[in-house]
């Protein structure tokens, strides 16, 4: 099945942006806008997905896993879009991101 990719830069303000990252990478450095939903527990939090029928942004780390949960939730009735590149080059792209903790965020 393919799925629709879009670059970090693409992403609409205001877009529904999920983070499926674990929590060690998400706490090294987010999007500030987005959500947390790691792909590992996914299927037991889907109700924790947004309600209205807005399209889900899907990011991981490079692009990868976000593919992965993106196929999975069109298969499963979702309108869901990968952010090719993740985090990694949303970074690189001189996007915002925020970190919890301390420290300066940084991506793993």
């Amino acid at each position: 099945m393919d799925v629709e990719t879009v670059s970090p830069q693409e992403v609409p303000e205001g877009a529904h942006l999920i983070d499926v990252r674990e929590q060690s990478e998400w706490d090294a450095g987010h999007a500030p806008a987005a959500q947390h939903l790691p792909a590992s527990s996914l299927l037991e939090n889907l109700e924790q997905l947004p309600e209205d029928d807005a399209a889900l942004y899907i990011v991981c780390r490079t692009g990868g896993r976000s593919f992965q949960v993106s196929q999975w939730l069109n298969a499963n009735g979702f309108e869901a879009i990968n952010v090719g590149g993740g985090m990694d080059q949303w970074f690189e792209s001189g996007l915002p991101i925020e970190a919890d903790g301390d420290g300066e965020a940084f991506i793993l």
